[in-house]
């Protein structure tokens, strides 16, 4: 995941078994490893559930199939992490994968909220663009997108140009959580409005799954604000303080992090595959 060693040299690296590990950084390698151990499993989950079509089906649920499998490489990457404390022979495929939280784990949520946006808000649209070829050239181009920013970030970080790799984290980040809000407001107006024919009427069932779908992003547009403000936040300042601090990074990765579980649990509590969530 994107942590406050990815902003500094990569000779840190070889020198990280030498140097005292403070709180933060102590803090920030539980995390990793909390995640990898909960997150791997979670997420291989989620996989496995779609893909044998216990939910809605591929079809239906195809962007998050793909954010699962995100998902997963990022808890391999936390992994990889820890690993590259003691050994700088990771360091190269770690460079790589942070790519996939920069941009794939953000850019997959992005298609997830316009997807929910068009079903709300433009329903006719929405059933235009159902069919699963379409999803399938979405999620192609986001993968590619997703390669190119694996690339730009090894090929940035091994040059320890720290700045331009702020500048770029900040850039998507700013940009992905713009589209992913207005998405979610537009979404929670939406059905906050009463549709044709509901006034007047009492239409208990209807007005149950509107409810539902509006606990739902609302849970998700905080889960967004957790997400990316604070980190947003940590690479505006070291931007402009033209510094890398530790201390702030390390709680803004945090939260950065341990978000990543929201999406998953969401799913599991909407398919009744979430233990403590569902009725005996």
């Amino acid at each position: 995941m994107i942590n406050s060693v990815n902003f500094t040299a990569p000779e840190a690296f070889t020198n990280s078994t030498t140097q005292t590990i403070g709180l933060p950084e102590s803090l920030e390698i539980c995390v990793y490893f909390i995640y990898f151990l909960f997150g791997l499993p979670l997420h291989s989950y989620v996989l496995w559930l779609i893909i044998t079509g216990t939910g809605s089906g591929v079809a239906s649920e195809f962007f998050n199939l793909n954010l699962s499998v995100c998902e997963i490489a990022n808890s391999l990457n936390c992994f990889f992490f820890v690993l590259s404390i003691w050994f700088s022979s990771h360091l190269t495929l770690k460079l790589f994968l942070i790519g996939l939280s920069v941009t794939g784990r953000p850019l997959f949520q992005c298609l997830i909220c316009v997807e929910r946006y068009l079903a709300v808000v433009h329903p006719v649209t929405f059933l235009k663009f159902k069919p699963l070829r379409y999803r399938v050239i979405c999620c192609t181009v986001a993968w590619i997108m997703t390669l190119g920013s694996c690339l730009c970030c090894m090929l940035i970080l091994v040059s320890v140009n720290i700045i331009a790799h702020t500048r770029f984290v900040l850039l998507q980040f700013i940009f992905f959580l713009s589209i992913q809000l207005f998405c979610c407001f537009a979404v929670l107006r939406a059905l906050k409005q009463s549709g044709p024919g509901e006034r007047g009427r009492e239409k208990g069932e209807e007005n149950h799954m509107k409810r539902r779908a509006f606990y739902l992003i609302l849970i998700t547009t905080v889960n967004m604000v957790i997400l990316y403000v604070p980190i947003t936040i940590s690479a505006l300042f070291n931007n402009l303080a033209k510094l890398n601090f530790q201390k702030v990074w390390s709680p803004s990765v945090i939260c950065y992090v341990l978000a990543g579980f929201v999406q998953p649990v969401l799913y599991l509590h909407r398919n009744g595959k979430l233990l403590c969530f569902c009725s005996p």
